[in-house]
């Protein structure tokens, strides 16, 4: 399912580029390459760490496409109880293919603002720890995500949250009884990276 995905994203984008060429002067092919903080969906002490790389192609001079790759790594403590064990943790670790498109409301190269959306396959893998049990799911979501920040010549300054269904697995209830957990799975990624490319010609 991942690669017909990646195959439909690349012809999409090749797609594009076939009718469509930029008409500002700047270079219709860059990379962007993030690091980030990630802020999971729910309650609790929590904060992790993504990368991205995503390819983009202006079809036109404020229309960007692209296919971005995450990996994030989330998690979240709730505390310990009187006996020391941690009462609920979770740690989850997400790695995404989304086709991607940014509209930039600027051509000045200096200062771009930009909002943006995407849509593909999220890959979840995830841990669950409390003072009784142990619990490990895993599993691919179809999700997407919305954007916005800034671009300032080379640098990108980004906000994005990923929309990313919830997984239900088996587990155990802090009284160590066999229960239904749900994993949220969606996040907030806050990012800066340099855009490599996309320069003006």
């Amino acid at each position: 399912m991942k690669k017909n995905f990646l195959i439909l994203a690349f012809g999409t984008i090749v797609s594009f580029s076939a009718i469509a060429q930029s008409d500002s002067d700047l270079k219709p092919f860059k990379v962007d390459v993030s690091l980030g903080y990630a802020i999971p969906a729910g309650s609790g002490a929590k904060g992790g760490v993504l990368f991205a790389i995503e390819p983009k192609y202006a079809v036109m001079s404020q229309l960007a496409v692209g296919l971005r790759m995450e990996a994030a790594v989330i998690a979240r403590f709730s505390g310990y109880d009187a006996d020391g064990y941690p009462t609920n943790t979770h740690v989850k670790a997400a790695g995404s293919y989304l086709a991607t498109g940014d509209y930039y409301f600027s051509d000045n190269y200096s200062f771009r603002p930009f909002a943006g959306a995407g849509a593909g396959i999220f890959t979840l893998a995830a841990a669950e720890i409390n003072s009784n049990e142990e619990a490990i799911s895993g599993g691919t979501k179809f999700g997407g995500m919305i954007r916005g920040g800034i671009e300032m010549s080379h640098f990108r300054l980004g906000v994005e949250y990923n929309i990313v269904p919830t997984t239900k697995f088996s587990g155990f209830d802090t009284n160590g009884d066999p229960a239904t957990l749900t994993s949220k799975n969606s996040y907030l990624g806050i990012k800066l990276g340099v855009c490599i490319g996309g320069g003006r010609r």
